[in-house]
């Protein structure tokens, strides 16, 4: 297999998080598939600056367990059905990319072998190390985490550089921008920071991970064609928040 080409980023190796509402394009829920289609090509072009790729995916576009908590479910039979979610649309994603001419992989965090392969650290590494995407599904396994902590712990599992946090606002403010007109943006934070100004961009369990591994998150709009590249090449609006 063809190695990647000599990387134009300062990052050898990142997981990009991709929540399931960036999915869901305009309508909000479901899969869009224009916008996975377009979210596909900006992995790949992302992955041509020689960088390897691991995504891991949201499901909040199909459901979110804490969404249907105390409708009859306990959290974690919810839980379980956004885990189920989440491997959806990393296989959606999967298929999209391989149309592309670009290898990716489907790991789930729950077992489901006849659907996508398990996730296990040394075969995931494997598929990084020969240059295939990795879709990191499944949450942890877990119920009560977040598949942004699933994004940080995947990343010091696999040694990563960074996670690349995208959503639809581009970077971290100190409120809701599109609910406070006055809400600050920020350019750079610390983890700790993050977590006592208790921002909303990820959950405190997520930046406590990544503050205990020195693991930098760089929040970013997936909206605009080409944002994961940009990001890589340093050159997209974006906030970096780093170890103090």
């Amino acid at each position: 297999m063809a190695k990647p080409a000599k990387s134009r980023s300062a990052y050898r190796r990142v997981i990009v998080k991709v929540s399931g509402e960036a999915l869901a394009g305009p309508g909000g829920s479901g899969i869009h598939q224009p916008t996975i289609d377009r979210i596909a090509k900006d992995l790949v072009a992302a992955r041509a600056l020689g960088v390897t790729l691991g995504v891991v995916v949201g499901g909040g576009n199909i459901l979110r367990g804490v969404q249907v908590t105390g409708k009859g479910l306990s959290r974690p039979t919810a839980d379980a059905m956004g885990m189920l979610a989440t491997v959806m649309n990393a296989m959606v994603l999967e298929a999209a990319i391989e149309r592309l001419g670009v290898a990716a992989r489907t790991m789930s965090a729950l077992a489901m072998p006849q659907v996508c392969e398990v996730y296990e650290r040394q075969r995931a590494l494997r598929h990084l190390d020969e240059n295939r995407v990795v879709m990191f599904a499944g949450g942890t396994g877990n119920p009560f985490f977040t598949t942004d902590t699933t994004a940080v712990l995947r990343a010091a599992e696999m040694g990563c550089d960074a996670v690349l946090k995208a959503t639809n606002v581009d970077g971290v403010y100190s409120a809701d921008p599109k609910k406070d007109p006055k809400a600050k943006r920020y350019d750079t934070l610390t983890h700790k920071e993050a977590i006592d100004r208790d921002l909303k961009i990820m959950d405190a369990t997520a930046f406590a991970l990544a503050r205990e591994n020195s693991t930098p998150i760089i929040v970013f709009s997936i909206k605009p064609p080409g944002a994961i590249a940009a990001v890589l090449r340093g050159k997209a609006r974006a906030t970096l928040v780093r170890a103090g």
